[in-house]
């Protein structure tokens, strides 16, 4: 075990309702630090109130949920950002008259110091944060394929763009969890490969991920664990290879087909 291993995220006993509908069930899981993990199931299955539950957009019922050995129990979604959890949306969520750098740039502020007054008057610390992060943000939209898109306003770029973008704009917060979710959908074969190779460069940066998909050889080729929820409960958790000859797996989600 080497020294940056060990569990990074841990939910315990987690349960959330809406109503009368049963969202999540006593889940439990664990995620250890540099993980690449996918988090799949049928429509409905408690996927993205998962994500929702881990970055404080809402609330468990019971259970508790620990990042690095602490509660997220009292943080809302700044917090847990400042923290260093990011994610990306299922539906995706960009300043669409800002241009690319100023979306990722916007994604900066967790890790800023320089206070309102300083930003009004322009001050020395003001002006030398906003460098390093121009500076900062050019890197990342280099790193997702995007430096020539910089000044492009995000409502003018491609569909898989702005995917990428999204992506940047959440590792703009330097986090250590990063949370996607369905970040494939709508894309093409091209861009998924793309996308499975900057999701690959970003686990070997150090970022933890867990990764929503419904392209299932899009997961089965990107991440070595994958966990299965339907109606809200956790029925498996294994390498792609186990998870997907587990029967209730199969007659849950993947049909036997895809078996």
């Amino acid at each position: 075990m080497t020294a940056a291993s060990g569990e990074l995220l841990r939910l315990r006993g987690v349960s959330k309702r809406f109503g009368g509908i049963a969202a999540l069930t006593g889940v439990s899981l664990g995620i250890d630090r540099g993980a690449l993990v996918a988090l799949i199931g049928p429509n409905g299955a408690g996927k993205s109130t998962v994500f929702n539950l881990i970055t404080g957009l809402n609330r468990p019922d019971t259970g508790e949920i620990a990042f690095e050995r602490r509660s997220l129990a009292r943080c809302g979604p700044e917090r847990v950002a400042a923290r260093g959890i990011a994610r990306t949306f299922q539906n995706i969520r960009l300043f669409a008259f800002m241009t690319a750098l100023e979306n990722v740039m916007a994604g900066e502020h967790v890790r800023l110091h320089a206070t309102l007054i300083d930003g009004l008057l322009h001050t020395p610390r003001h002006r030398a944060e906003e460098r390093v992060a121009r500076e900062r943000a050019h890197a990342l939209l280099r790193l997702v394929g995007l430096e020539r898109s910089a000044d492009v306003y995000a409502r003018d770029l491609p569909y898989g763009f702005q995917r990428r973008l999204e992506i940047a704009r959440a590792l703009a917060t330097e986090p250590r969890l990063l949370l996607l979710d369905e970040p494939a959908a709508g894309m093409t074969a091209r861009e998924k490969a793309a996308l499975q190779a900057l999701i690959e460069r970003i686990r070997a940066s150090g970022t933890t991920a867990i990764v929503i998909e419904h392209d299932m050889p899009f997961v089965m080729a990107l991440c070595e664990r994958v966990v299965v929820l339907d109606h809200g409960e956790l029925i498996a958790d294994g390498t792609p290879a186990e998870v997907r000859a587990n029967p209730r797996v199969v007659e849950a989600y993947l049909g036997p087909e895809s078996a």
